[in-house]
């Protein structure tokens, strides 16, 4: 079941309509060219023009009897077309059509992915050009290290996202291709110019070479770069969460009118969406374990994957799909607090300036390892004591020796610190304007 939160034009390239309607143009465009060949007379392919159709109920009514899909969906056109119906599907198997139609539907999927991934891009980048001076600070794990801002953050994400853009147009080029080749792929009864025909006419390429099917690490690469987009989204939405949480809230999701956090608690503003989008990464994951365990197959063929495919391409493209307009909604509503960023770099009394003082007595000719033993010192007392990180440092008779005041006022400066993220900028939004 198609979940309520779909976008209608995703849940529509998985519908029955969609599927049938591509199977009846790989039907049609080989009945083309085999008039083109001499095969099909010409009034036989005008009938099959005009008539070729298909009714879904009719369908479903057949397979209950014939147990085969796909000559439920041939006999339902038949039943359309008349006696001219004997020329549809000569000399193809099932997988012909099956495998030919699902590149097209992949490739559509893909496209409207990719166009997420765009939008989301947008989000960030607009984001990130708003804050890229917004000082916060920065974490290693999960203590506080230097300063940044939420402006290089959000191009660290805009980065990703692009690589991900990247593999996903690498995915759908891999899946548009499209077999008419036979039983076991050796055209034994097919002209390769008629499968030439056919993908040309669905925008497809023909694979070089193929068994009854189409081989399964194509589909897998696809899956692949919607699990790596997926993941790289779940770290977003993980980010998030730990700066919206009450000891840091230092961004918040947006909050709607009316909104409740909690029925127990009116207070309550959770991170609902990011965790959301945090869940629904696993699904792709494991969808992704499931398209890489269907390259296996024996032979020329077997139909183990076909029962998985039937679930995990729809539902992971369907899924992606929301999560990427989920999450640039995020991105567009997301508040972001920098009073409170201020607060929070202040919590560690100044001690994230430690690097650039024990470099500053490195360069007055201090060993390192004696430079690292006086910042430490002055550090672990300024964290333990609660006296700023500054003022133990001006009383250490060590680095008074080595720096005078005005050196030490250019040590504690965070815009010192922060002077080359303009490079960064450059490298990754190229010229924008303020």
């Amino acid at each position: 079941m198609i979940p309520r939160y779909t976008r209608p034009e995703m849940a529509a390239i998985w519908e029955p309509e969609n599927r049938f309607r591509i199977w009846l143009k790989v039907e049609i465009a080989a009945c083309e060219a085999w008039n083109r060949l001499g095969r099909i007379p010409d009034e036989a392919l005008e009938v099959i023009r005009e008539r070729a159709d298909f009714d879904i109920d009719r369908i479903d009514e057949i397979e209950e009897e014939v147990k085969h899909d796909v000559i439920a969906f041939l006999t339902s056109v038949a039943e359309k077309v008349g006696p001219e119906s004997r020329f549809i599907h000569i000399g193809m198997t099932s997988s012909d059509v099956l495998d030919t139609s699902f590149g097209v539907q992949l490739v559509q999927a893909g496209e409207l992915i990719i166009k997420g991934l765009e939008k989301a891009r947008i989000a960030v980048r607009s984001k990130g050009l708003e804050h890229r001076d917004t000082v916060m600070m920065g974490r290693s794990h999960g203590m506080h290290a230097e300063p940044t801002t939420f402006g290089l953050k959000m191009a660290i994400w805009y980065e990703e996202l692009g690589r991900a853009l990247d593999r996903m147009r690498q995915a759908v080029e891999a899946v548009a291709v499209g077999k008419i080749s036979g039983a076991v792929g050796t055209y034994s009864n097919i002209p390769p110019e008629l499968e030439a025909h056919v993908c040309k006419s669905l925008g497809l390429v023909p694979a070089k070479a193929a068994t009854q099917i189409l081989q399964r690490d194509r589909h897998a690469q696809y899956m692949t770069a919607l699990a790596l987009t997926a993941s790289s989204i779940e770290k977003f939405a993980v980010e998030i969460r730990h700066l919206m949480r009450t000891e840091v809230r230092e961004v918040q999701e947006a909050f709607t009118k009316g909104q409740k956090g909690s029925s127990a608690m009116p207070h309550k503003k959770n991170p609902i969406l990011s965790e959301n989008l945090t869940g629904l990464a696993r699904l792709i994951r494991g969808y992704c374990l499931s398209a890489m365990e269907n390259i296996p197959l024996w032979h020329e063929r077997d139909i183990s994957h076909s029962s998985v495919e039937r679930v995990i391409f729809p539902d992971a493209t369907i899924v992606m799909d929301f999560m990427l307009h989920r999450f640039t909604s995020l991105v567009e509503g997301l508040v972001v607090d920098a009073r409170m960023m201020r607060r929070n770099m202040e919590l560690s009394g100044g001690t994230t300036f430690s690097q650039t003082l024990l470099l500053a007595l490195v360069d007055k000719g201090i060993t390192r390892e004696e430079a690292y033993a006086i910042v430490q010192r002055n550090a672990h007392q300024a964290l333990d004591s609660g006296r700023p990180f500054s003022d133990l440092v001006r009383e250490d008779p060590a680095v008074a020796k080595a720096l005078d005041p005005a050196a030490l006022d250019s040590v504690f400066d965070p815009a010192a610190m922060l002077k080359r993220t303009e490079i960064i900028f450059e490298r990754v939004f190229g010229e924008y304007s303020d």
